[in-house]
């Protein structure tokens, strides 16, 4: 994936200086959804739209319980399952797309999650941004995963000016170098979650605050 120009020098040193800053200050930037496999993780991601890492961690110890494996989610009873996640929002969608990504699974890659790109993006329910989660998180392959956290701080920080998730990838990819870009776009992600919040941003201590370039940016 490219963008149409590459970015400039001090555009580079400006980013370098906050992934500096921001590996000082987070330097184990942990996934916070609880799993134990990588089809706990699938399934946990699917669940997380719309709905807190907490609330989901509370969901899938049951959830997991009753369903271990992709067959037997496929095989799910539709209200049964509905009622387990219920909690998460948007339930009777996800609950679809939870069976037939069990089935998908089950009946094209044997039960293992597939772990490229375009093998994860058949499965339903499974965009982009889970898919990085699923590459990035379980399989060690480097993968910027761009939610609505990483979005408005990489727009804040005008390290993207693009609304296009799918552009904002593109754009910290040139950014980034490869071997970063997990580790980097964890860590926007969770500046974006407990700092640079989307109504009341915490301004007054964010570490990141020289370098960012948002007008409407408060006092620190």
């Amino acid at each position: 994936m490219t963008t149409k120009s590459l970015p400039s020098l001090d555009h580079r040193q400006r980013f370098r200086e906050i992934a500096k800053t921001l590996q000082r200050t987070m330097h184990n930037p942990t996934m916070e959804l609880d799993h134990g496999s990588p089809w706990e993780l699938l399934v946990a991601t699917m669940l997380s739209a719309q709905c807190t890492d907490e609330r989901v961690n509370q969901v899938t110890p049951a959830l997991f319980r009753r369903y271990r494996k992709p067959s037997e989610l496929a095989a799910a009873d539709l209200p049964e399952l509905e009622q387990l996640i219920r909690s998460t929002g948007f339930f009777k969608s996800k609950a679809k797309h939870l069976i037939a990504c069990g089935k998908a699974i089950t009946e094209r890659f044997g039960e293992q999650v597939p772990h490229t790109m375009d093998e994860l993006l058949t499965l339903p329910g499974v965009g982009r941004k889970t898919a990085n989660v699923i590459l990035g998180n379980a399989f060690g392959q480097p993968s910027i995963v761009v939610d609505t956290h990483v979005k408005r701080v990489a727009n804040r920080l005008s390290l993207s000016r693009s609304d296009n998730p799918d552009l904002v990838e593109q754009d910290l990819q040139q950014l980034a170098p490869r071997s970063q870009w997990t580790a980097f776009s964890q860590r926007l992600l969770l500046h974006g979650r407990y700092v640079c919040l989307a109504r009341k941003p915490k301004c007054h201590t964010c570490p990141i605050y020289r370098h960012c370039q948002w007008k409407e940016k408060g006092p620190q």
